[in-house]
């Protein structure tokens, strides 16, 4: 989390101001892999390919903490 904390400070004054959200929900999906003990590479070559034909609907079935339960069963 630290690298986060300290990358938030520093990226505060670029980009957009619509670019704070968006690094945001990467963020959480980085460290939703780490805490589940996930690669968050190898989750996110395995979901980025399929993204744009997925409904809004069905992301929920592909969030790190679903893949992980049901990589585990």
């Amino acid at each position: 989390m630290r690298p986060i904390a300290l990358g938030r400070r520093n990226w505060i004054h670029l980009g957009h101001k619509e670019a704070g959200p968006k690094v945001a929900a990467i963020l959480s999906v980085i460290e939703s892999c780490r805490r589940l003990g996930a690669n968050p590479r190898h989750y996110l070559a395995d979901i980025l390919p399929g993204l744009a034909g997925q409904s809004i609907q069905s992301l929920k079935q592909i969030t790190p903490a679903k893949r992980a339960t049901i990589q585990l069963r």
